[in-house]
This record gives structure tokens, sequence and C-alpha cells, in this order.
């Protein structure tokens, strides 16, 4: 027999599971997959992601970075979402470089990128709200990700959703 808390536990490591389905299969601007998945889902690596928010947070001064990681001490998994950087090959000129070989010299990053990335999550949030999970997309998250090298070192944006199943969701009301 299983409690409440074991229940919720392993229903939440499911969603998780089911948020990167729903990530890698979301639609992408150019029919190119650049998204990478990870899920934190042990105590150790949650506390190296935690103490690396609130480093972030005194060293830049982002008090929302501490708040953040305050929050995210009662998930049971952390899903987070980057996307790699791969020009489109389009010279279209909506990053701010005439063509993409420009961009590329100048450390620039391709348009369609991000917009893979916000689709990639909003797929994945969507999958949260579809199984009632707590839960809440952190930038933070996603930024302690890529400074601790979590992602492949073509990755360069990131964005973090901490999950919980709690009665009332410790990721918002926050001070």
């Amino acid at each position: 027999m299983k409690n409440s808390n074991e229940l919720e536990k392993a229903a939440i490591k499911d969603i998780a599971e089911f948020m990167a389905v729903a990530a890698r299969t979301a639609p992408k601007t150019r029919g190119i997959d650049n998204i990478e998945v990870i899920a934190i889902d042990d105590e150790a690596t949650k506390k190296k992601l935690m103490d690396k928010m609130k480093e972030i947070a005194k060293r830049e001064n982002r008090p929302g970075f501490e708040r953040d990681a305050n929050s995210i001490e009662r998930s049971l998994v952390i899903v987070a979402i980057g996307v790699k950087t791969n020009p489109a090959g389009l010279n279209c000129g909506i990053c701010g470089y005439p063509t993409c070989e420009d961009m590329t010299k100048n450390n620039g990053t391709c348009s369609y990128n991000p917009i893979d990335l916000g689709i990639a999550i909003g797929s994945a949030a969507c999958t949260t709200s579809s199984f009632h999970a707590d839960s809440r997309v952190m930038y933070s998250i996603g930024r302690a990700c890529l400074d601790l090298g979590f992602f492949s070192k073509t990755v360069k944006q990131a964005l973090g959703i901490p999950l919980s199943a709690t009665g009332k969701n410790p990721f918002f009301d926050r001070k």
C-alpha cells in the first residue's frame, strides 16, 4: 500500500517524463530539433542548483535568484529545457546581423532558437497544467543550469520548471 506522499512523488516523476516528450515534440520554427531536456530528480543535484542560484544572487545582486532557490527546495523534480545555438542559414536579419555568418562571428543568437525554446517551454508547462501539478517557469533555474554545465556546450539559453504536488503551489506568492 502507498500513501498520498508516495503516490504524489511517483506522479510528479511521470509528469516530468511527459514534459520531456511535450518539449521534444513541440513544433519547431524550421523543423530542426535544437532542444535539450534534463530532469533534476535527486537531492544532491538540486542542492548544487540551489547553491548556484544563491551564488548568482549574491554576486550579481539579483535577490530573485535566492527567492527562487528557496522556493524550489520543496520541488520534487525540476525540468530544465535548453536550446542549442544553431543559425537558421536564412540570412533573414531578424537577429540584427545582415547574415548568419556575421551573427556567428559576433557570438550572436539566431532569433529562431529562443522561439523554439518558448514553444517547448509552453508545451511542457501545458503538460503540468493538464496533470494539475504545481509549477512555474523560472529563468533563474535555466541560468544556473547553464552556469553549472548541465547542458551541452552548444546550449546558450535555458529555462526551468520546478514541480511539486502540494495543497498550495510553493512557487507563487513569493516574497
